[in-house]
């Protein structure tokens, strides 16, 4: 490898050919104040158009001064970082965003967590000397996400997540000058356009141009309601993330602190999406079983590879753009949806309450499942399994705007008969963890022997793509993983085109799996974060007592009062769904 130095603010820097003057100044340790730049190095991500030019330096030998993010380094460069008419032309730079960027800072969602207004601070930024022309877009608002597009400063984060890492295409950049700005194709909105509310362009976003959909009104509207019995489901992922955002360390596994805060919040029952991942095993895992079976004894109908289902930014990726492959999917439904139609069947016949008394709510990492409760077919006469969702973030507002001592409240349980759950279920929150669950329960069922090691190592990482071969006591199982809906293209390309060896594929959309959601606390381009969200959600799994699905009492006596079988013609109805083509939705106004 090419080695080159430099110097930068008179410090002698060896580096790479080929790297930025921005990474080699932070190789340096000197810091250069950035917005368009963003980048998760551990997944390939990284956006350095160089338009924002908050990242000017000053290069020895050039008039112009330089965007450092998308400069590269030569040998015996000269770069100063800091000096007069750099800061000017910052300080500049940053003054004229703001003199047409909206003035509601009070009242945004992002307030105290934009980078454009720590920027603002950071230059010491307390008048605006210009006065720009107020753009006047209206609001786009879908069941998941809302553009604010006035806030908008043309970074295009939000594009290259969506067009390059996830590879949907519902954000590009249109019009020029002063009507420039990133919206879907003919700037329609996001429900006319391929969007899966994956929320990864939410995640990126510097302003408050891309926000969720606040279902929190709702629910203390619930909660104040006595008619109404008001409870909670709680994921995976949310609790190896949600005590960053009361200043722990990334990696904190706060479940018990959690379930306590949802208490003092007033649900009357404090349950956890673990147990309905329980479930999702028991169901995906027999009809893994089911198709392998028919498959062996030569029936050619039969799909495979079997998808993974539990993520409904990659169910809204498919429908979108694999309408011909809705049969290879699981059918079962999403951990989020299986707890919801639990809830309202068996568990409010046991306390005796009508489905329309009975408002469940969700703690989710992601900002698809906002989408995904209201979709139809997970309705029962207008009435939907799950009622709301609220994200990570948005659960620590609520515990914040309560005034609840999070980092000193208790350890409590989780409420019984939905709150029991195994190892298994919380691995569903990391990229692999959900096809790692279903192989300790299917190769049990299948082998009828126990495991001696549960962990499958060989399906954990990082990596967009993996592929491993588990072998079920002579049986090779074939399986592929995929997280981000780029790299779930490839593989989905080449099942289209019978090129696929695998027999089952797990695919998350999001980095790292839920751990990266669209709902998580933001990581701002630090994949070490993501990492140390994995690590605890494998901790908490070998502190279980129990760590393969089918072996949670509570999901045994479960089919035994009520469900019957697995797959069976009651649980059918209950936990699984079917999907539809909505290749024909997007665009439609042009056709």
């Amino acid at each position: 490898m090419e080695m080159i130095k430099l110097t930068i603010d008179n410090k002698i820097v060896e580096v790479a050919k080929g790297t930025t003057v921005l990474k080699a100044a932070r190789k340096a340790g000197i810091d250069i104040p950035t917005l368009c730049y963003f980048e998760l190095g551990d997944m390939n991500i990284e956006n350095k158009p160089g338009g924002c030019r908050v990242c000017v330096v000053q290069i020895e030998g050039r008039k112009n001064l330089a965007p450092a993010c998308a400069t590269e380094v030569a040998e015996g460069m000269i770069v100063d970082t800091h000096n007069i008419r750099v800061l000017n032309a910052r300080r500049t730079v940053v003054e004229l965003m703001i003199s047409d960027h909206p003035y509601d800072c009070l009242i945004c969602a992002k307030s105290g967590n934009c980078e454009l207004q720590d920027i603002a601070h950071k230059f010491g930024i307390r008048e605006i000397p210009y006065q720009g022309e107020k753009s006047t877009y209206r609001k786009d608002t879908s069941p998941s996400i809302i553009r604010d597009v006035d806030k908008c400063i043309m970074c295009r984060r939000c594009e290259m997540m969506c067009n390059e890492f996830q590879t949907v295409g519902a954000l590009s950049a249109v019009n020029r000058g002063f009507n420039s700005v990133v919206a879907p194709a003919f700037e329609m909105n996001l429900e006319k356009s391929p969007c899966t509310y994956c929320g990864q362009c939410v995640s990126v976003c510097p302003t408050g141009a891309l926000t969720e959909v606040d279902h929190t009104r709702n629910i203390i509207t619930a909660l104040a309601d006595k008619t109404k019995t008001v409870i909670v489901q709680t994921a995976p992922a949310v609790r190896a993330a949600l005590g960053e955002e009361f200043g722990m360390e990334a990696g904190t596994i706060v479940t018990g602190k959690m379930a306590a805060a949802l208490r003092r919040l007033g649900f009357k029952y404090v349950f956890d999406t673990d147990f309905a991942a329980d479930l999702t095993i028991m169901e995906e895992g027999t009809e893994l079983l089911n198709r392998l079976g028919r498959s062996l004894n030569g029936d050619t109908s039969v799909k495979l590879p079997i998808l993974t289902s539990c993520c409904p930014g990659w169910v809204n990726f498919f429908e979108h753009n694999f309408p011909e492959m809705l049969d290879i999917p699981s059918t079962a439904k999403s951990p989020q949806q299986m707890f919801g139609a639990i809830a309202k069947t068996y568990f409010a016949d046991k306390i005796g309450v009508k489905r329309n008394d009975m408002i469940v709510v969700s703690i989710m990492p992601c900002i698809a499942k906002k989408y995904e409760c209201q979709r139809d077919e997970f309705k029962v006469d207008g009435n939907p399994d799950v009622d709301y969702s609220l994200s990570t973030r948005e659960l620590a507002q609520f515990i914040k705007q309560a005034n609840i001592d999070f980092i000193n409240l208790p350890e409590e349980d989780f409420d019984h008969p939905l709150g029991e759950s195994t190892g298994a279920s919380v691995i569903f929150g990391n990229t692999g963890g959900v096809i790692e669950a279903a192989c300790r329960t299917a190769y049990e069922i299948h082998t009828g022997k126990k495991l001696d090691k549960v962990e499958f190592n060989e399906l954990r990482g990082m990596e967009g793509i993996r592929e491993a071969t588990i072998d079920f006591d002579g049986l090779p199982i074939n399986i592929g993983i995929a997280h981000g809906l780029g790299n779930a293209r490839k593989l989905l390309d080449d099942v289209k085109a019978g090129k696929s060896k695998f027999h089952a594929i797990e695919i998350m959309a999001c980095p790292g799996g839920c751990i990266g959601g669209g709902g998580q606390p933001y990581h701002h381009g630090d994949s070490s974060i993501l990492k140390k969200r994995a690590a605890a959600i494998y901790r908490e799994d070998v502190g279980k007592p129990i760590r393969k699905s089918h072996e949670n009492p509570d999901i045994i006596k479960l089919y035994d009062e009520f469900l019957g079988k697995p797959c069976g013609e009651k649980s059918h109805h209950l936990l699984h769904t079917h999907y539809f083509d909505k290749s024909t939705e997007v665009f439609i106004e042009e056709q």
